[in-house]
């Protein structure tokens, strides 16, 4: 699949590092380094507009190793990239760890997916069908 893309950043455009890897790095495209202080937020810009076709979307997802080893992620995961988006990607990251960190230029802040996705159209009805789980919620299934 082609996507179009501008690439106003200072850094090569994201690339799969694996021939089965899923998500592509996002990089930090800022002038100067930002400061999270633990439980603080940024939007981290990256220098990308993308214009993808219709029927699918951009998934900005947190990078494991940042929030393994430093307690960093991205606060709305997975944020969405519409397809009818053109402004410039932007990553919410925050501090989820007991110290600052510091986000550099070129620092690999988050990951992309590019997935397809279908529209819902609603059908009202007066009831649902019975199911083996049926109305339980939150940890119904067990947890073991």
């Amino acid at each position: 699949m082609e996507i179009k893309v501008i690439n106003k950043s200072a850094h090569t455009l994201p690339q799969y590092e694996t021939i089965a890897s899923a998500g592509m790095d996002l990089r930090a495209n800022i002038s100067e380094p930002i400061t999270l202080k633990p439980l603080e937020r940024a939007i981290v810009k990256t220098g990308l507009f993308i214009e993808l076709p219709i029927g699918f979307e951009a998934q900005v997802r947190p990078r494991s190793g940042l929030a393994a080893k430093k307690g960093i992620t991205v606060l709305n995961a997975p944020g969405t990239v519409d397809a009818d988006y053109r402004g410039e990607i932007g990553v919410i990251l925050a501090n989820l760890s007991n110290e600052d960190f510091v986000v550099e230029n070129g620092e690999r802040v988050a990951q992309l997916v590019i997935a397809k996705h279908e529209r819902a159209e609603w059908l009202e009805v007066d009831e649902l069908s019975d199911s083996d789980r049926g109305t339980g919620g939150f940890g119904s299934t067990g947890t073991k």
